[in-house]
This record gives C-alpha cells, structure tokens and sequence, in this order.
C-alpha cells in the first residue's frame, strides 16, 4: 500500500421532509458516486486522491454543487491514517474501487508466469 496518496472523508446530513429537498440529497449523492466517493455508512463517503492538488479541486466541485440545505463536513487524511481505522463493528471494504492500487486486473485470478 503506497502511504503517498491521500483519503477524502465527507459526510453529510440533509433534510428530506420535502420533495425539494428530496431531490436535491439524491442529485448530491449521485454527485459523489460520479466523482468515485465510496459508501462507507449512510451519510459518510470517502474518495482516494493522489495529493493536495487533487484535494484542491475535488473541493471546488464539492462547493460548486454544495446543496442549498444540509450540513457538509470535509475532512482529509493520509492513507496511511485512513488504513489505521479501527472496525468496533463490521468489517473493512476490500472491494477494488476501495484499494489504491494503479493497476488492476479483472476477470480471472491474474499470474505473474516466469
């Protein structure tokens, strides 16, 4: 695991007593899965970047579709800081579009043949 790249954690929580406000939490989470964020519980996603740059620009998106209602908190870590998360209850997302890994490969089990 490479200690280089950094994880956005963003959570949320916004009203849906309307169909307004309905609409505008489901267009925000469709946002988030768009631009790669990963559920980790109802409300809390995170995103894998490759450095400050990439923090930098991913937050100018999140400002430009910032809904008009809710409350939106952004915290970023380092992966090595991320990796260090304790589970109390359930277990760690292992899935691929959780790793940082550069390079992966689908379908069958993958051997390096000398």
């Amino acid at each position: 695991m490479s200690y280089r790249f950094m994880r956005m954690i963003l959570m949320f929580d916004m009203p849906v007593d309307t169909i307004a406000d309905r609409r505008a939490y489901r267009q925000f989470r469709q946002f988030l899965l768009s631009e790669g964020f990963i559920m980790h519980q109802y409300s809390v996603y995170s995103k894998l970047l490759l450095n400050g740059t990439a923090n930098t620009a991913m937050i100018g998106r999140l400002e430009e579709h910032n809904p008009a209602k809710g409350k939106i908190s952004v915290l970023t870590v380092t992966e090595k800081q991320f990796s260090r998360m304790l589970y109390l209850s359930g277990s760690q997302n292992t899935s691929v579009a959780n790793s940082d890994q550069r390079l992966v490969f689908l379908g069958e089990d993958y051997q390096d043949e000398p």
